[in-house]
C-alpha cells in the first residue's frame, strides 16, 4: 500500500511520543510530508554519498559491507553496522528500534518487500520523509525548516551534507548541538558527493534493473 500511500505515522514516532509522556516532556511530533520533486537533489546525493554508496545497484542488502562489518566487530567493542537505505526505510516505516533477532528478521522480510514492489525513487522518498532529525522532528522538510529556515527544495549541497552527517545519532548530533565528530563526517560526505556527482534515481522496480553492475 505504501507504494502509493504516504505513511501517516511510523512506530518510532509513536514510541517517541510515549517516551516523552513518560518523561514528563511536552509532546512533540513535527512531520510534514513532501514529494521527492520538492526535495533538493543534493539530499539523495548526500544520502548515497554518506549512507549507502551502492543504493541504486543492490537488492536491499550490501553483502560486502555486511562481511566487512562482521570482521570489524570481532575485534572492536563499538560495533559497526551495515544497514542500507532500504533496510533503514523498512525499519523506520514498519518496525521498532531494537537489536533482537526477531526485529532483524522482520527487517529482512520488509526490506525484500519494498525492494520488490517499490522503485528506488520511492524508497528514497519515503526514507527522506520519515527519518528522525532531532527530538520529535521527522523528515527532511521539518529538519530543513527548523535548522536552516528554508524548504527542503532549497537546501544547498553543504546543508544536505550537514543533515546526512546527523543521521548516526540525530537526537544528539544535529546542526543546533553538533559535536566536532559530526563536522568530520560532513567533510567526508561532501568529498564523496563531489566524487559521485549528481544521482538520477531509478524510477523502476529493482527487478527491472537487476542486471546493472556496481560502479
Amino acid at each position: 500500500m505504501y507504494r502509493w500511500v504516504n505513511p501517516p505515522v511510523t512506530p518510532l514516532m509513536i514510541i517517541r511520543l510515549f517516551g516523552q509522556k513518560m518523561e514528563g516532556k511536552e509532546l512533540k511530533m513535527e512531520y510534514d510530508w513532501v514529494d521527492i520533486d520538492s526535495i533538493s537533489t543534493y539530499m539523495p546525493q548526500a544520502v548515497i554519498a554518506g549512507e549507502d554508496g551502492y543504493f541504486l545497484y543492490h537488492n536491499g542488502f550490501d553483502w560486502d559491507a555486511i562481511a566487512q562489518a562482521q570482521e570489524y566487530n570481532k575485534t572492536h567493542k563499538i560495533k559497526r553496522g551495515a544497514s542500507t537505505v532500504s533496510q533503514q526505510t523498512a525499519k523506520n516505516v514498519f518496525l521498532w528500534p531494537d537489536r533482537t533477532w526477531l526485529r532483524k528478521g522482520l527487517e529482512v522480510y520488509f526490506t525484500f518487500l519494498i525492494e520488490t514492489f517499490w522503485s528506488k525513487e520511492r524508497i528514497m522518498e519515503v526514507y527522506l520523509n520519515v527519518i528522525e532529525y532531532g527530538e520529535g522532528v521527522y523528515g527532511v522538510e521539518k529538519a530543513s525548516q527548523g535548522y536552516f529556515k528554508r524548504s527542503a527544495k532549497k537546501l544547498t549541497m553543504d546543508q544536505a551534507a550537514t543533515l546526512v552527517a546527523c543521521l548516526p545519532n540525530p537526537r544528539k548530533w544535529n546542526p543546533a548541538i553538533a559535536p566536532s565528530i559530526m563536522f568530520s563526517r560532513k567533510a567526508i560526505i561532501l568529498r564523496n558527493m563531489y566524487n559521485i556527482g549528481p544521482q538520477t534515481l531509478d524510477k523502476h522496480p529493482y527487478s527491472e534493473v537487476r542486471g546493472k553492475k556496481r560502479r
